[in-house]
């Protein structure tokens, strides 16, 4: 990583042994199409047929406080289990009791605290993906909160991570993360991001939703209450006796060969569904799509009985809604990405199926989920010309500086990881400082496919290959997909909060195998 004031022609070389021990050839690495993920596991167990299993819809949780302006909700993390698959009992780690955790729903600038009690086996982390959140609560990957119950440990012996920091805030049982929520609306969503161990956790269930929403956005007139859809889409994999297989090291972080580049499910989960079906109007909907794959990327079509592929018209991205619409055929996302979107259903006829499809699968992961038009209905949303004036002006003159960062295989202590600027994560060292309200425009380059995602901040592409950004790239987004060999400049604006804060690799396995940096905010 450097800070540069001039163009520089980043190299993709360098990834070559993690390539070749994943089973990746060159080509390959530096081919823009197909992504290069990693390697899919097979379940071990009879898996249902599609479009049978009702897509769920998670439950919203109630605030167990209102007072004083701001909601205080309580969220205990803890084991449970669940049929996923029909007839099939399958552990999970859980937010709430349920896969995927609770919904929370916020009104913007009206601040959250949400006390997290962790009754699970293991220390855990809780990161507010997407908020604009204080130091204190963005969950630093060393801010643990150690188990309790069954599973409390004496001492501090089970806060173990692999390496000391000693800026760490260590609690036991509990925390209260303080969310201020002044963004603007858009959907988030919280998982676990315990240093060497997020794949893991996120893969065994720790992931939920949370939406923001404000007067504004309400009096667009967009499709609304049963018509405005959460869909979390994840793959997973399961082994004979029901567990969720995960080919996790067992004497630490990481996972075997081949499954380096990350970890792929052969299995589609909507909500924790597999391949779920749901029964609506015919009518306009909007689908807040949320990829929680660890490694998995998607394009989606909606394609009906006879064919034909619906509109997909995109009102938002990672931070919330766009200056105007944009209609796509097919829409590409990476994990931990989100879109928000309006699909008419009006021209379907009665009894007819909508299947949403993924292009960059195969056999049963072609197959995401189905919509069955089930009855005729008065529509009286719409999707406005203009949708949101508040999206922030950053152009190229306001950067103070450029900086370029490769996110690239290499080697890491033992053994193979995924670096940034040729170096794996170490919470003691600062990577990149940066003053408050500083304007950067950042160049990312990958040797294979990375989603990198900034904490704190949302941003905007100015560019792909040295071209104009594409279609998908529009608004204020936080995580942007790097495609194999690709170069991408980002600008964005630091402000908010100081204090310590991440960029990394959104490909799960990646982020545990090294592909993580410290972003400092002064």
């Amino acid at each position: 990583m450097r800070d540069v004031s001039r163009r520089r022609v980043l190299g993709t070389g360098g990834a070559l042994g993690l390539i070749a021990a994943a089973g990746l050839s060159t080509a390959a690495a530096l081919a823009p199409r197909p992504p290069v993920t990693g390697a899919e596991l097979r379940s071990a167990v009879p898996l249902p047929p599609p479009f049978q299993v009702p897509l769920p819809i998670p439950a919203v949780l109630k605030p167990v406080g209102t007072s004083g302006g701001a909601d205080r909700y309580r969220i205990t993390q803890r084991e449970t289990s669940a049929q996923i698959l029909p007839g099939v009992t399958t552990p999970l780690w859980t937010y709430e009791g349920t896969f995927p955790g609770p919904t929370i729903e916020s009104r913007r600038g009206r601040p959250v605290t949400v006390t997290h009690r962790n009754e699970l086996p293991v220390p855990t982390v809780v990161h507010l993906h997407g908020g604009r959140t204080p130091a204190a609560s963005d969950g630093y990957p060393t801010d643990l909160v150690l188990p309790g119950g069954p599973h409390a440990h004496p001492g501090r012996a089970h806060a173990g991570h692999g390496m000391h920091d000693p800026r760490a805030v260590v609690t036991d049982l509990t925390r209260d993360y303080t969310f201020p929520l002044d963004q603007r609306p858009a959907l988030l969503w919280y998982h676990d991001h315990r240093m060497d161990h997020t794949a893991p956790a996120i893969w065994r269930g720790l992931a939920g939703m949370h939406i923001v929403r404000d007067d504004a956005e309400d009096a667009l007139g967009l499709p609304a209450g049963p018509r405005e859809l959460p869909l979390m889409i994840a793959d997973r994999a399961f082994a004979a006796d029901g567990t969720l297989a995960y080919p996790a090291l067992p004497e630490g972080p990481g996972v075997r060969e081949p499954y380096l580049a990350g970890v792929l499910g052969d299995v589609i989960l909507v909500n924790g569904a597999p391949w779920p079906v749901h029964e609506t109007d015919a009518a306009r909907h909007r689908l807040r799509v949320l990829n929680a794959s660890n490694a998995r990327h998607y394009e989606l079509e909606a394609v009906t009985d006879d064919g034909r592929r619906l509109d997909l018209v995109q009102i938002g991205a990672d931070q919330g809604l766009l200056a105007a619409p944009v209609t796509h055929r097919s829409l590409p996302i990476a994990p931990a990405e989100r879109y928000d979107l309006v699909v008419d259903f009006s021209g379907v006829p009665m009894g007819g199926l909508v299947r949403l499809v993924n292009r960059l699968g195969s056999g049963r992961t072609r197959d995401v989920m189905a919509f069955r038009i089930a009855r005729a209905a008065a529509d009286d949303s719409r999707v406005p010309r203009t949708l949101s004036a508040d999206l922030p002006d950053w152009r190229r003159p306001d950067a103070v500086r450029v900086r370029d960062f490769a996110f690239r295989a290499g080697r890491m202590r033992d053994g193979h990881g995924w670096l940034i600027g040729g170096r794996p994560f170490d919470p003691a060292r600062p990577d990149v400082v940066t003053r408050l309200g500083d304007v950067e425009i950042w160049r990312l380059v990958a040797d294979v496919h990375h989603p990198v995602h900034l904490h704190l901040v949302g941003f905007r592409v100015l560019s792909r290959r040295g071209r104009p950004p594409l279609p998908h790239d529009a608004g204020l987004k936080d995580t942007v997909s790097l495609r194999p060999g690709e170069s991408v400049e980002i600008i964005t604006r630091f402000d908010g909060y100081r204090g310590r804060y991440l960029f990394h690799c959104h490909n799960a396995e990646h982020e545990d195998m090294g592909m993580m940096a410290n972003l400092e905010v002064v």
